[in-house]
């Protein structure tokens, strides 16, 4: 995603919900997908991947908001 000044509460509400819509778009069809085969090993695997992405992007926004000190 590309860098964006946040100025306030909803600043900030606005971006959680884009980039949890971005991590969806890419994350969850191959969650949704591994569900509908049943296959427990790609279910647990795509679920890591989903969980570190959402990780990623809270280390992201941490790191936009404790600048560069």
């Amino acid at each position: 995603m590309e860098p964006r000044i946040i100025d306030g509460r909803d600043d900030f509400a606005q971006w959680a919900i884009d980039r949890a819509n971005a991590i969806l778009t890419d994350q969850g069809s191959d969650l949704a997908t591994a569900a509908r085969n049943g296959n427990e090993v790609q279910i647990g695997e795509t679920a890591k991947a989903l969980g570190q992405a959402i990780v990623d992007a809270l280390l992201e926004a941490f790191d936009g908001l404790a600048g560069d000190e």
